[in-house]
């Protein structure tokens, strides 16, 4: 095989922003400060984005004489002889897009990073801190109240917190897409195009400057799998205006590596978990699948092993393995409103053919082949039906869609109840899940880029042997995936999947000749590092989703936590408690809105007055109603929209969010309830029924919705109603009804009366008294019987005699007359009795 090409590396590793009143200048270098690039950014426009990138490669001495000549320009032009004309403004490593909600755009950077990990010398960093700037010139700015609220809900999502980025390395891919799919032939290198500093425009012709032209090389990178990237929809403004180099693509999840010596030779270990960007958010408002197949809490988690002593992709020895955790694919949500530690499962959505499952597991074979492991960790036997609904519909659906699927290439379905064999004193779940990892990892292989060491020839093993995955000459690949899910995808997920993790590593290090057999064992000091890796990685995992760390962990589950972890299990399940019922709701919003699920625009709801976040997830879904009540009503009407609820003078002519404490009540309101469809039908409802709190919720609603009661005042012995303000007809509904019809409506109406008739009778039978009319009557007129040349024409049906018999027939039979039977009707009965009796 021919030579591969490295992953190119990115030549903006270092920003820095300046400042003039008209402009900002960007300036980007590569880590060793010899190439650099700018970009252009207006400042005069208020609401739209102007980039400009000539594509140019600057030296460090051109861009030293290109700002000199900036900052003279910009003084000389402004009057300031004694000040700079430009400003530095802030340093960065990285943009990670640009953002506009009612007001102008703004820019994100990256202004502290920490290096957390090393594959093949390509370092994957962490964002430690970023600088959000307003764009615009504050001359130019328009203002808007709601643009604070905005800023404050998207900075709400912490950059800080567990976000990576590569400069050189692609986080979204898989370490054997970045080994094998990318590999290419040098001669591609030396063929790909130039661009001459002439064929391009000059983004400094405006400023009177002269710049000197070079060559810009430019270089080869995949496009990321946008659906483990976090600021694609920030980048996507600019991404077909700068250059590739300028695009930093982030990930959100996970990144640890340890490093293992194994008698003096260095290994990495290392983990990422990628979470998913669709049908991202918290614990009980995003739960199952949407109508694109993709499921809440969905991680991509990938272990590396690499031997540190060669350090290079084309030299070096690599291996990886890849899982997924994921919620259920089916439409199911849990009401949170009810304030209990484990509210009610409903299936949102009746889903026959399973169609969001076929999605979900479509996207999963054109990523990972075949076979799809389904390991199922829900309980199966319950009392009370309520993780056992999932189970069901789960089986139901994998059974399903196997139909349709060739034998070689079906889903596996493994159920098995992990929290019954807990409580059971004579299992040991450990050693059942290193059972099923065993079969697992044989059904899919792993990655490593070398061939079969020689030891394995020498001393051949039995598992060795049996290992799937699909054999090349350069090594091996793995061919499938585990799908990995409990109800929250967090405690019982992360033992499991460690366990199919640690059972892989042992065949990672057999394979890269580092042990003599594919077998590790507890208490050894390369699975105690391995299962603080994993610790690590589910406590970040149920961090972003559940709100607390994990409850339990893999000491649980062995049976040797010491005595003080059950106080600190019962500390992170009040905390995980206390954020899903107050701090999720804002927690999702700032990720709809980070993410772009939800775009403001002046003249539609905000944010924060949705009732759900469903149609923002559910694309194809048909909204048959407005997002607000009060868009069916006028804005006059108060809380209850009935214009038959008696008010009071001070409610009159409120809006449904007309003042604060409304707004705060409705906010309250939407806070509780969970990211699901709008409220059931009422067979729905009744088919739920083992939820005993549903009453009480609906009387409660009712309640809330009901109007303020009058006030009576006693006056003698009668009672009477204070005086209300009554609105106008006319100001409430459009119309007053108490008007009379115009000339023009009551023609219209005297043209379409249906009169039945073609010609009518001038007696008083046939006439119409009107108030309106001189003498108090309406000849009814041809034009109003849809005569030819309406619009509209009738014709009479037309019957024919035997129809009409057949119908005197029967009104005489109702009366008690019957007709003599025909020769016909006699030889019908006789030959109905014959059939049927003889």
């Amino acid at each position: 095989m021919p030579a591969a090409a490295a992953p190119i590396i990115s030549s903006v590793q270092k920003l820095v922003l300046y400042e003039t009143r008209a402009r900002y200048f960007l300036v980007g270098s590569n880590h060793a400060e010899t190439k650099y690039r700018v970009l252009k950014i207006d400042r005069t426009e208020p609401k739209d984005l102007v980039i400009i990138d000539d594509r140019h490669v600057y030296t460090q001495q051109e861009v030293r004489e290109l700002l000199g000549r900036l900052d003279l320009g910009n003084r000389t032009k402004m009057g300031q002889k004694g000040s700079s004309g430009l400003f530095r403004a802030v340093s960065a490593f990285g943009v990670v897009g640009f953002v506009r909600f009612l007001e102008g755009y703004y820019i994100v950077l990256i202004t502290k990073r920490r290096k957390m990990a090393d594959i093949g010398g390509h370092a994957i960093y962490k964002i430690e801190d970023t600088n959000m700037i307003y764009i615009p010139n504050d001359s130019v700015r328009i203002s808007h109240p709601d643009e604070a609220r905005y800023l404050r809900i998207f900075q709400n999502v912490d950059l800080s917190s567990n976000f990576y980025f590569s400069y050189s390395y692609d986080l979204s891919h898989s370490l054997q897409y970045n080994l094998t799919v990318l590999r290419m032939p040098l001669e591609m290198l030396k063929s790909e195009t130039t661009q001459t500093r002439q064929e391009s425009f000059d983004i400094f012709e405006d400023e009177g400057l002269i710049t000197q032209g070079g060559n810009g090389v430019f270089g080869i990178s995949s496009e990321p799998y946008m659906k483990y990237v976090w600021n694609g929809e920030l980048l996507d403004i600019i991404k077909n205006t700068v250059h590739r180099d300028w695009l930093l693509y982030i990930i959100h999840g996970f990144c640890g590596q340890s490093k293992l010596l194994i008698y003096g030779r260095p290994v990495y270990v290392t983990l990422i978990a990628r979470r998913s960007s669709r049908f991202a958010g918290t614990r009980f408002l995003k739960r199952g699948a949407n109508c694109e197949g993709d499921v809440a809490n969905e991680v991509e988690t990938e272990q590396i092993l690499c031997d540190a002593s060669v350090m290079s992709f084309t030299a070096g020895s690599y291996s990886s393995y890849v899982q997924v955790r994921g919620s259920v694919p089916l439409y199911w949500s849990q009401d949170i409103s009810t304030m209990m530690p484990k509210p009610p499962i409903t299936l949102d959505q009746a889903d026959p053919f399973a169609h969001v499952a076929a999605l979900h597991f479509d996207q999963m074979l054109q990523r990972f082949g075949s076979p799809i492991i389904v390991l199922n960790l829900v309980k199966e036997r319950e009392k009370r039906k309520h993780e056992r609904i999932l189970s069901e519909e789960l089986v139901a659906a994998v059974t399903y869609l196997n139909q349709f699927l060739p034998p070689e290439h079906t889903i596996i379905y493994i159920p098995w109840d992990m929290a019954k064999y807990t409580k059971s004193k004579l299992c040991n779940v450990l050693d059942r899940l290193n059972v099923i990892a065993e079969s697992v990892v044989k059904k899919t292989g792993f990655f490593v880029n070398r061939p079969d060491s020689y030891c394995s020839i020498l001393r051949p093993d039995e598992k060795w042997n049996e290992l799937g995955g699909y054999v090349i000459p350069t090594g091996r690949l793995q061919t499938g995936v585990l799908r990995t899910n409990c109800v929250d995808c967090l405690d019982r997920t992360n033992t499991a999947q460690f366990m199919v993790g640690k059972c892989a590593l042992a065949y990672q290090l057999y394979s890269l000749g580092l042990i003599d057999k594919p077998n590790l064992q507890f208490d050894t000091d390369a699975v105690r590092l391995f299962e603080e890796l994993y610790e690590d990685h589910g406590d970040t995992l149920s961090l972003q989703y559940g709100g607390s760390q994990l409850v339990h962990r893999v000491k649980t589950y062995r049976k040797i936590a010491p005595w003080t972890q059950h106080s600190k299990d019962i500390m992170q399940t009040l905390s995980r408690y206390y954020s899903n019922a107050f701090s999720d709701a804002d927690r999702q919003d700032s990720i709809n809105l980070f993410l772009g699920v939800f775009h403001p625009t002046e003249g539609k709801p905000h944010l924060w007055e949705l009732p759900t976040d469903f149609y923002l997830h559910h694309k194809n879904t048909m909204r048959l109603l407005p997002t607000r009540r009060s868009d069916f009503m006028p804005k006059t009407v108060g809380i209850d929209p009935s214009p038959f609820t008696v008010r009071k003078p001070d409610e009159t002519g409120k809006s449904v969010l007309g003042n604060k404490s409304n707004r705060e009540e409705a906010v309250l309101q939407r806070k509780t309830a969970a990211s699901a469809p709008p409220p059931p039908s009422e067979e729905a409802v009744s088919s739920s029924s083992e939820d005993d709190s549903g009453t009480d919720r609906e009387e409660e609603g009712s309640v809330s919705q009901r109007s303020t009661p009058v006030k009576m005042t006693d006056l003698g012995d009668s009672a009477k109603v204070t005086e209300n303000v009554v609105q106008p007809m006319k100001e409430v509904y459009g119309i007053n009804l108490s008007d009379g019809l115009s000339e023009e409506d009551l023609s219209i109406y005297l043209r379409f009366v249906q009169l039945g008739q073609s010609q009518h009778k001038q007696d008083k039978s046939s006439q119409q008294f009107c108030s309106r009319c001189p003498d108090g009557v309406i000849k009814l007129t041809p034009i109003s019987a849809f005569s030819q040349d309406n619009i509209y024409e009738v014709q009479p049906p037309k019957v024919d005699k035997k129809s009409t018999e057949i119908f005197h027939a029967h009104i005489q039979a109702s009366q008690g007359i019957m007709q003599p039977l025909g020769k016909e009707d006699t030889s019908m009965y006789r030959e109905y009795i014959r059939n049927r009796y003889l």
